[in-house]
């Protein structure tokens, strides 16, 4: 959030738009920081944060696979795998919920 066009060129990334990666960097703090907040809620309000979360890391995956067709620098591979670990561990939490609950 501090340095984006710094930060992301050594990664690769050759034109930056600070104002995006700020965005996308205040998303992540805040799906972070209510994961902190809300990790002893209800059943009900953990769901409602999976589905969150499932929705936002598919998005992410699909559109960093998006990126890298057009050619996005190598480190979108990382990007991508990041985001689809998360999904798959979302829906796994998800999966388990809704069997526990009915």
């Amino acid at each position: 959030m501090i340095a984006p066009t710094h930060v992301l060129a050594w990664f690769g990334w050759t034109t930056v738009d600070p104002v995006a990666t700020r965005l996308v960097a205040a998303a992540l703090f805040g799906i972070g920081i209510e994961s902190y907040l809300g990790r002893r809620a209800t059943a009900d309000v953990f769901r409602a944060m999976l589905n969150l979360k499932i929705i936002w890391s598919s998005t992410a995956v699909a559109a960093s696979l998006w990126s890298i067709i057009e050619g996005a620098p190598l480190a979108t591979w990382g990007v991508f795998a990041i985001f689809a670990v998360f999904l798959g561990v979302w829906i796994r939490y998800r999966v388990a919920l809704a069997s526990e609950v009915g």
